[in-house]
């Protein structure tokens, strides 16, 4: 007769094998089902005693090969048998041993990018560790304590050469049949949880919806627990919430505007001269999806692509995904046709337009205020904000001065304190005319900041980080502090999450301080 505990116990061992199982099988599955995958940057960031030998394995293909091969194979079986019962104990110490890898691979000894708060870490214990110990506890525990096909299984005879004759006075009662249907359908529970397992994985990796395939795919290594992704900096685990949102003339847009100029394939990059070949590799279409998915989970909606084919291609392929980014867009109008790129921006999607900032320095030096004044009222006249934008101080206050009717700014802003600025230097250059030198986009912060208070219109800074010579840390906070009401920023997929939480950090900090009132 099955004890009273027995009965209580089954159902919760049993629903453990089940979770463990699906768990370990999805990891599996996954990785099969996501082009390219492979464990070389999960290997090329081991940082635990056996660091050397992991980066050894990623740096031979044949190894690495291997490497993804008995992965793939070790969780999609491993899971597969805990999740029906079948070979439990073997696959549970293969499981627990396959998954103690990844933990001494990447202990958590010490604090992550965001610090000791970050979810899945809590020094020592983590989710690895934690599904190590429930898989010591899974093979401990005799079969008798779940149900599982496994179960249903013949048992081979006690002596497979010879024949043993059991007296019947010793042998068990047999059950009655009711008895023996109950136990069967009970250990069958693996078969509808299997099919449950196949429609979520074929609902998400079978079924193309546009929506969902960029969504998914941002996740481009498929893991969870028992790995790691190629860099925390891009897990959006990681996130301590979305960054606030400001009104730009009635457009909700986050606080930091994704910039354009990296996933437009160039960048203010001093000598280093192959930076625009490498942009222009690294920013596949992909890529530049993942990149725009993981602005929206952080609250970043709003980019500043240029108005130029190439980048609105990309942003039509996001926004037929399902994507939501507004695109505040700087346009390149000419002196003898000024409407057929703003028609352009305007026809494609743009939320709001801006003349573009070499463009906008230009006409203010010449003197055309009146083109400058034209060319802004025909971008209102689309049913879009209209805006200037400008390197140059002397183009925002020209603008002002000249009543051209400019809704919102774009104007640089950065302190002096980074390495390339050089004090000994004229800074009577015009900074487009500076290129050569390459180390200035602010002439005169102080100037700006002065000025900017005194105007009611929204400000957005660009080049706060001075093209990458200063922190997002220090940037950022140096121009929400002196009055921008929004940052345009150029950021690689795997900055996105951490500027996201330095911003937050920033305005929720007891001693941030600010003179000019939040016009946005």
């Amino acid at each position: 007769m099955e004890s009273v505990s027995l009965k209580r116990i089954r159902p919760i061992f049993t629903l453990l094998n089940l979770v463990i199982g699906w768990h370990l099988l999805y990891e599996g599955i996954a990785k099969i089902l996501t082009p390219g995958w492979t464990s070389a940057g999960y290997l090329v960031n081991a940082s635990g005693p056996l660091a050397d030998l992991f980066q050894t394995i990623a740096e031979s293909p044949t190894l690495l090969q291997m490497s993804d091969i008995l992965n793939i194979a070790g969780l999609t079986i491993i899971g597969l048998c805990i999740l029906t019962g079948v070979f439990t104990r073997v696959s549970a110490i293969a499981g627990a041993l396959l998954i103690s890898l990844y933990y001494i691979s990447n202990p958590p000894l010490a604090a992550t990018g965001v610090g000791y708060a970050s979810e899945g870490h809590y020094l020592l214990v983590n989710k690895n560790l934690i599904e190590i110990v429930i898989l010591i506890v899974v093979a401990g525990i005799p079969t008798d304590w779940y149900y599982g096909i496994g179960k249903l299984i013949p048992k081979l005879p006690v002596g497979l050469f010879r024949k043993v004759n059991v007296p019947a006075e010793i042998n068990h009662e047999p059950k009655g049949p009711d008895t023996g249907r109950r136990e069967l359908i009970k250990n069958l529970i693996s078969l509808p949880v299997i099919g449950g397992f196949a429609f979520a994985v074929a609902k998400n990796h079978g079924w193309k919806s546009h929506e969902e395939e960029g969504h998914k795919e941002a996740m481009t290594d498929a893991t969870t627990a028992p790995t790691i992704k190629l860099t925390d900096a891009v897990d959006l685990r990681q996130l301590k919430k979305p960054i606030p949102k400001g009104n730009l003339c009635g457009v909700e847009m986050g606080r930091i505007i994704c910039g354009g100029n990296l996933i437009s394939g160039f960048a203010h990059s001093r000598d280093l001269i192959y930076i625009s070949q490498f942009l222009k590799n690294y920013f596949t279409e992909k890529k530049v999806m993942d990149t725009f998915w993981l602005c929206e989970e952080c609250g970043i909606n709003g980019t500043a692509v240029s108005a130029r084919p190439e980048p609105v291609k990309l942003l039509h392929s996001y926004w037929n995904k399902g994507g939501k980014m507004k695109w505040v867009a700087p346009v390149y109008p000419k002196e003898d046709d000024y409407k057929t790129n703003i028609d352009f921006a305007i026809d494609n999607g743009a939320a709001a337009a801006m003349i573009m900032g070499n463009i906008g320095d230009n006409w203010s030096r010449a003197g055309k205020w009146d083109l400058m004044a034209e060319v802004v009222d025909y971008i209102k006249s689309k049913g879009v904000p209209a805006g200037v934008a400008g390197h140059e101080l002397e183009t925002v206050k020209g603008a002002e001065a000249h009543n051209v009717g400019a809704e919102f700014y774009m104007k640089t802003l950065h302190s002096r304190n980074y390495w390339s600025w050089q004090p000994d230097q004229k800074k009577d250059k015009r900074i487009i005319e500076n290129y050569s030198i390459d180390n200035y986009w602010e002439r005169s912060p102080e100037e700006t900041i002065a000025y900017m208070e005194s105007l009611n219109k929204p400000w957005i800074a660009f080049k706060t980080m001075a093209a990458g010579a200063i922190h997002p840390k220090q940037g950022f906070k140096y121009a929400f502090e002196n009055g921008a009401d929004f940052v345009c920023a150029g950021m690689f997929d795997y900055q996105v999450v951490e500027d996201a939480n330095i911003l937050t950090g920033i305005l929720d900090h007891p001693n941030f301080k600010r003179k000019r009132d939040w016009i946005a």
